[in-house]
């Protein structure tokens, strides 16, 4: 799980020219994120860098790079700055929204705020609408020329950031002031490129867009959807009907960004425990979190402990569906894949992990720890159940698309709290569309004592759309 670099591009500049900053994108891919260096000379502006920044303090130093200076687009929803650290000695400025409120020392930042770079400069440019104090950094040529546009949850390759995260009593004033930031955007020269944060992956992009990358902005306006919206009116309904949930954790990041996350030391060091550690952290309340892969878990798990398998979409479902401030402990294949989930959980602000269980399951069963295990099953399995009740974990707008004919629904980040509408004497066939989420829904039905039989490979759109029947949302 652990992120590299997505690639280096420098921005091109003309014959004997001083040369403008190199820009090497950094990916978060389990958020759907990237960071941005900009390189000039030995130093470097850093862009939206996540909590565990030494991962970007280290790309740095592999170029020769000093970061000078770490810039935010945005009051981030999904994921803890790590500017704040960056920071740590003063050797780092922080530059940031004025009207963010952001309670700790940085320099604000409004429209036409500039940063020299020498060859070139970066200039603020007011692109509300994702979040109301939302900037954009306009990367310029020593003449003035826009080059570049650093667009953080703003402008994005697929689409636009989403506008609901402020709550439904917001949603119209939002979505008018991104409507208005396309509107200015568009006018920039066709040749200028387009380096958004959010992208495949992300849920604060406003749709079930899997788009990453760049892309010029001639290129955005002829096939970015959003761009095709000729009025206001378009324009909410195209953001509405891509609408979908997201993670219950994005309520928390924000105050916690305004105020200034707890700072780190750095990267964190795997904590092993023993058996009778383990078993007491458990017995005092502590979340048990298997993070290893959903065929290993089916066949052998702590009883009790839920599943959510390493990988790109650990971070948003484990802040969806794990109590925030709990303490946990790990279950993983290796002590290097605890130091991968913990950097995970850091970033969405989850600081409770008290370590992994020693030697793994194996070390479990030797002692005698309770255990449980179930049966999977395969998505061709979905066209006869038999006397197992078939249970859709899916989003809304995925079921509305097609859901197998007598399923039930219950979104799995709902399933916690929604056990009640099931029937105990049942035994659930759980279903989503690769697997993922119904083994995640699995671990909690059978934690809470539920017959269970994942579907754990492929889902609902694996069978022929006339098999399947449309379902209102």
């Amino acid at each position: 799980m652990q992120s590299g670099v997505a690639g280096r591009s420098p921005v091109p500049d003309d014959a004997g020219a001083p040369r403008l900053p190199e820009v090497v994108a950094i990916p978060t891919p389990g958020l759907g994120n990237n960071t941005y260096l900009l390189g000039y000379g030995d130093r470097a502006v850093a862009i939206d860098v996540p909590r565990d920044g030494w991962r970007i303090t280290a790309v740095a130093a592999e170029h020769g790079w000093r970061i000078s200076h770490a810039l935010e687009t945005h009051v981030h929803n999904d994921y803890l700055s790590g500017a704040r650290d960056l920071a740590t000695g003063g050797a780092v400025r922080i530059v940031a929204p004025a009207e963010g409120g952001y309670a700790f020392p940085h320099q604000p930042a409004a429209d036409g705020f500039e940063i020299d770079l020498g060859a070139g400069g970066l200039v603020a440019r007011a692109t509300p609408g994702h979040t109301p104090e939302h900037l954009s950094w306009e990367l310029q040529d020593g003449d003035g020329r826009p080059q570049a546009l650093f667009s953080g949850g703003s402008l994005l390759i697929g689409g636009v950031g989403r506008t609901d995260l402020l709550g439904r009593a917001r949603i119209a004033e939002m979505t008018a002031a991104q409507f208005g930031t396309m509107r200015r955007l568009a006018e920039l020269p066709d040749e200028v490129v387009v380096h958004p944060t959010h992208g495949a992956g992300s849920f604060c992009v406003a749709g079930d867009i899997d788009i990453g990358g760049q892309a010029t902005i001639g290129a955005l306006t002829r096939w970015n959807p959003s761009f095709a919206a000729t009025d206001l009116a378009s324009f909410e309904a195209e953001l509405s009907a891509g609408r979908t949930r997201y993670p219950a954790y994005y309520r928390r990041m924000a105050p916690l960004n305004r105020r200034g996350p707890r700072r780190l030391s750095g990267a964190p060091s795997p904590q092993a425990l023993t058996t009778e550690q383990f078993s007491e952290a458990r017995a005092a309340g502590a979340w048990v979190l298997d993070a290893r892969d959903r065929w290993a878990f089916a066949e052998a798990h702590v009883q009790g402990s839920w599943n959510i398998e390493a990988g790109d979409a650990f971070a948003a479902y484990a802040g969806w569906l794990l109590p925030f401030d709990a303490p946990m402990v790990l279950v993983v294949d290796s002590p290097e894949q605890e130091v991968d989930v913990r950097e995970e959980l850091l970033r969405i602000g989850f600081d409770h992990v008290v370590g992994h269980l020693a030697g793994g399951m194996d070390a479990w069963v030797a002692v005698g720890g309770e255990t449980s295990r179930y049966e999977t099953a395969t998505w061709e399995e979905l066209r006869s159940p038999g006397q197992e009740r078939i249970l859709d974990v899916r989003q809304p707008y995925e079921w509305a698309e097609g859901a197998v004919p007598g399923s039930e629904l219950v979104f799995v980040a709902d399933l916690a709290v929604s056990l009640d509408r099931l029937d105990r004497d049942a035994r659930y066939l759980v279903a989503c569309r690769t697997g993922v989420r119904a083994a995640i829904a699995a671990s909690v039905l059978d934690a809470a004592g539920f017959g269970v039989r994942p579907v754990v490979d492929g889902g609902v759109p694996a069978l022929p759309p006339e098999e399947l029947e449309s379902v209102a949302a």
